[in-house]
């Protein structure tokens, strides 16, 4: 469950909001907004890094509007998959399932047809240092329920990490490679399957 707790988390990606006093901050912020609209399909590899150092790689996809994939490598049997109306978390240790309707989980934002950096929770801080920029997210009616920094490289804006401090301090990290937008995804990836009596489509 540790796993798919930290896959959580991972969703907590985009709903992000504020004014800022500084213009250049506020040009960023439309940029990434900006950037993030344009993506329509993504491929990538995903490093996870708990706060005690543990690791687990997997696989994350995205088709907006509605569907999403994040598939950990074996012998991790665990995957969340949103398939236009419904997200579905599977502990492949306990060999459960359980859903929700996109519209009720933290999902909901990033799968949204149109991303607006506005609302729930407003940004904190933006560094730029040697061609990075992260930006730090926080729950706007409670900062002290924890933190997200997005991780991008500046030229070109790419989305290249991202962590999460929790509000008991751990920290998790995830690192994306091998990214890939605009390509062809077929919906059979974003389906829902039982794997204890259903095979598979994400690698046929």
């Amino acid at each position: 469950m540790r796993l798919l707790a930290a896959a959580l988390a991972l969703l907590m990606l985009l709903p992000a909001a504020s004014a800022f006093a500084d213009a250049g901050d506020q040009a960023l912020l439309q940029s990434v907004e900006s950037y993030l609209n344009g993506i329509t399909t993504l491929r990538a590899r995903f490093v996870q890094t708990a706060n005690d150092g543990s690791q687990a790689s997997g696989d994350f996809l995205l088709k907006r509007p509605g569907r999403m994939r994040f598939q950990y490598d074996k012998p991790v049997t665990d995957f969340i998959v949103a398939d236009g109306s419904m997200i579905y978390y599977y502990d492949g240790k306990m060999k459960q399932q359980s859903s929700a309707p996109i519209s009720k989980s933290l999902a909901d934002f990033f799968l949204r047809r149109q991303l607006n950096l506005s609302g729930d929770l407003r940004v904190s801080d933006v560094r730029k240092s040697h061609g990075q920029i992260d930006m730090t997210v926080v729950q706007a009616k409670d900062p002290l329920s924890g933190s997200l920094t997005l991780m991008f490289s500046e030229k070109p804006l790419e989305l290249k990490a991202w962590r999460i401090v929790d509000p008991q301090g751990l920290v998790t990290t995830v690192t994306l490679s091998n990214t890939v937008l605009g390509l062809k995804l077929d919906n059979k990836y974003f389906h829902y399957y039982d794997p204890a009596h259903q095979k598979s489509n994400y690698n046929d």
